[in-house]
């Protein structure tokens, strides 16, 4: 094992990189694809980049591959300018990576917005590619994809997410457990938390505490939203920027632990916490939350259209006195936060089997936000057991 392979963390293994591979090849031929091209610049809501190479984007800086119907993958990323590196045989199995080319570019520098884009062009030139597939060009930076789009006027480009996307969202017996990892991980650390919360402490304080447990068992990236409030005033998921509230006695105190970890997956977990006893209304609204997860659940069949159980669980909302869904409750997870399907009427997958679905129904007013958060496989009759194991419920502190 070579150095820089033994400090790679949370890789997949090289058979399941073939795997994917193997599977966007064989639609790349059958669509005359000679070649894709992605770029990243985060894993949050950019994992295509790791899918593809074991390798994250992160941190805001570009991270791009051209990816061939045959041979090895090109890989594009910040450094000095004009540098090519052919990777060892060792890196090649490992991340499908065959060419590493450098380039001194940076989103806040104007005018180093397509020196990416050149190599990726100088890259489809030597493969000869005819047609080209774009992978997820809503993650690309604006210049990369313009500059890009310029430079193949002569060639046939073509959208190519939907063709990843299909096989990207059912999970192998690989990323299945992987998963299962994930999640047991963020048990963990919900657990810790739970240990750890006190008043006197401000909200980032267990945020930072959340991230570090997650991080001491496996994880790399991810966010944590949190907050505290006042009996009476909703305690809603909150950026770091905004969780600096100190905790007080009878606060509630709201918690979402969205972070990697295995194989580069992401599995999130939400559940409230209550300095003191829990109100009567809280526990009744909790209750009426775990039911609309319930009745989502029970929706999530194969073969069912995400558009037609979109419209099935808002009915039942409305029927039980909830406001509708208006953004996203109900969606995929793997590489990214939020991945295909998503359970709206504007998703025109259907539930299959192997799925990875987080189910998150939630009711915000200005007197509370009450959620619970836990993600499900799904097998051949519908969603197996919860992955996660911490209790469906208010925990009370104190």
């Amino acid at each position: 094992m070579s150095e820089n392979t033994a400090r790679v963390c949370n890789a997949v293994s090289a058979a399941e990189l073939q795997r994917r591979w193997a599977a966007v090849r064989a639609r790349m031929h059958a669509s005359g694809i000679d070649a894709l091209v992605m770029q990243n610049s985060s894993d949050w809501v950019g994992g295509y980049i790791r899918w593809f190479t074991n390798q994250p984007a992160t941190n805001g800086y570009p991270s791009s591959a051209v990816f061939a119907l045959d041979g090895g993958i090109s890989f594009i990323e910040q450094g000095p300018a004009g540098l090519v590196r052919e990777s060892t045989a060792e890196e090649l199995a490992s991340t499908g990576i065959a060419r590493r080319l450098t380039t001194p570019s940076y989103p806040s520098v104007h005018y180093t917005g397509g020196y990416d884009a050149a190599l990726a062009l100088a890259e489809l030139r030597r493969l000869g590619a005819r047609r080209v597939g774009l992978v997820a060009p809503a993650a690309m930076y604006h210049s990369f994809g313009q500059a890009l789009r310029d430079g193949l006027a002569d060639v046939d480009v073509v959208d190519a997410t939907d063709l990843v996307d299909r096989i990207k969202a059912i999970k192998s017996t690989e990323e299945r457990a992987l998963l299962r990892e994930v999640a047991a991980m963020q048990d963990e650390v919900m657990a810790r938390v739970r240990a750890f919360i006190r008043p006197g402490l401000r909200d980032f304080e267990i945020a930072a505490y959340a991230q570090y447990e997650g991080q001491r068992l496996g994880s790399e990236q991810g966010i944590f939203l949190c907050s505290s409030a006042p009996p009476g005033t909703a305690a809603s998921f909150r950026p770091r920027s905004m969780q600096g509230r100190v905790l007080q006695p009878g606060d509630m105190f709201s918690l979402l632990v969205e972070n990697n970890g295995a194989g580069g997956m992401y599995t999130e977990l939400s559940r409230i916490f209550v300095l003191g006893r829990a109100t009567q209304q809280l526990r009744d609204t909790h209750a009426l939350v775990l039911q609309a997860q319930a009745y989502a659940l029970s929706l999530l069949k194969p073969g069912a259209a995400c558009r037609d159980i979109f419209a099935a669980h808002n009915r039942w909302m409305q029927e039980h006195g909830l406001a509708a869904e208006r953004r996203l409750s109900v969606h995929g997870m793997g590489c990214d936060m939020v991945e295909r399907p998503l359970i709206r009427d504007d998703e025109d997958m259907c539930i299959a089997k192997d799925m990875a679905i987080v189910v998150h129904p939630g009711v915000l007013t200005s007197e509370m936000f009450v959620h619970n958060t836990d993600i499900y496989l799904i097998d051949a009759d519908g969603p197996g057991e919860c992955l996660h194991r911490t209790a469906k419920q208010i925990f009370e502190i104190g």
